[in-house]
C-alpha cells in the first residue's frame, strides 16, 4: 500500500496513544496489537512516528509498543545528559510501568544502541534483539561530527530547508521525505527547551563522553539474546564491515541486508522490514536461532 500520511497508516488498526509516568518523566507511548511483546526504539532527535509505516502490520503479529525516549519527541525533557545508561534505565522503567516482564526490542540508530545496552545489562528483560542500522559502531569522529552538525543546524534554524536536509540525511531515496515528516520534525524541534534537550542528547557524539558507552566487545559480548543485525546498502553511518564486526561479537546473531535503503529502512522498505522481523522472531519460537 502506498504511503498517504502518518496517521492514515494506523486508520484501520485499533491502538492507544497516551502518556505514562516513568520515574517522573512524562512519556508518550503508542500501543497496538496482541501477541508477543515488541518494543520499537527510534533514533537521535526522533519520535515514535519513525515507525508509522510499521506499527499496523507488526501489530498483526505482536503487541507493539512505540514510544518517545526521554528528551525526545513529546516526552519530558529533563535537563541532564541523555547518556546510554540513562536512556536504557528509562526503557526498563517503561517496561515496568506497562507491566512487561520481557520483550523483543527493535531499535534504529540510537535506539539500537539503547536496545543493545539493555540486552547486555538487563538480559532478563530481553527475549530477542533487532539492531536496525545502529550507527557508527566504529566510533568514527567524522560521522559523529556530521550527525551533530546537521541536527544542531535543524534545531537552531528549524526552517523548511534545514529540517528537510536533516530528514533527507536518513533516506537513500530522498523523494520519500514528505512535507508531513518535515512539519512533524519542526514541531518537535520548536518545543520549548528542545535546544537544550538535543544538546543533552548530542553529548554522545563527544568522544570523551562516548568512551564510557562506545560499542566495544567488553559489553557487547554480554548480549545473550538472539540478535538480528538489520543493515542497509546505503547507511550513511556505517558499512557492512561494521555489521560484520558486531556479528563477531554477538554470539547468537545473524545479518540481513536491505538493498536500496538508507538509515530508515523501516520507512523506505516497510515490507522487507516487516518480513525480516516476522521471520526472525518466529524462528526464535521454532528454535531455529542458535
Amino acid at each position: 500500500m502506498a504511503h498517504t500520511s502518518i496517521w492514515a497508516e494506523l486508520s484501520s488498526t485499533p491502538h492507544e496513544l497516551r502518556y505514562v509516568d516513568v520515574a517522573g518523566v512524562r512519556t508518550r507511548v503508542l500501543r497496538a496489537g496482541s501477541g508477543p511483546q515488541l518494543v520499537l526504539l527510534h533514533g537521535t532527535g526522533g519520535h515514535l512516528e519513525a515507525y508509522s509505516r510499521n506499527i499496523a502490520p507488526l501489530a498483526a503479529h505482536f503487541t507493539v509498543t512505540a514510544y518517545d525516549m526521554v528528551g525526545h519527541g513529546w516526552s519530558d525533557l529533563p535537563d541532564k545528559p541523555y547518556t546510554i545508561d540513562v536512556l536504557a534505565e528509562h526503557l526498563v522503567g517503561l517496561l515496568d510501568v506497562l507491566g512487561i516482564d520481557r520483550a523483543h526490542l527493535s531499535g534504529e540508530s540510537l535506539g539500537g544502541w539503547v536496545a543493545a545496552w539493555t540486552a547486555a545489562h538487563h538480559p532478563d528483560r530481553v527475549d530477542g534483539l533487532i539492531l536496525n542500522t545502529p550507527g557508527n559502531i566504529a566510533n568514527k569522529p567524522e560521522v559523529m561530527e556530521r550527525l551533530k552538525a546537521s541536527t544542531l543546524a535543524a534545531v537552531t534554524d528549524p526552517s523548511d530547508d534545514t529540517v528537510r536536509r536533516r530528514v533527507e540525511w536518513l533516506f537513500h531515496d530522498k523523494s520519500q521525505v514528505t512535507d508531513e515528516l518535515v512539519r512533524l520534525r519542526q514541531a518537535v524541534y520548536t518545543r520549548p527547551g528542545y535546544l537544550r534537550a538535543i544538546e543533552n542528547t548530542l553529548v554522545l557524539q563527544d568522544p570523551e563522553v562516548r568512551r564510557d558507552y562506545a560499542w566495544d566487545s567488553s559489553w557487547v559480548r554480554l548480549i545473550a539474546a538472539p540478535t538480528l543485525l538489520l543493515w542497509t546498502s546505503h547507511d550513511p553511518t556505517g558499512g557492512l564491515d561494521e555489521a560484520e564486526l558486531l556479528q563477531s561479537w554477538i554470539p547468537r546473531s545473524r545479518l540481513h541486508v536491505i538493498d536500496d535503503a538508507g538509515h530508515w529502512p523501516q520507512w523506505e522498505k516497510p515490507d522487507e522490514f516487516l518480513a525480516a522481523h516476522v521471520e526472525f522472531l518466529r524462528s526464535m519460537t521454532s528454535g531455529a536461532v542458535r
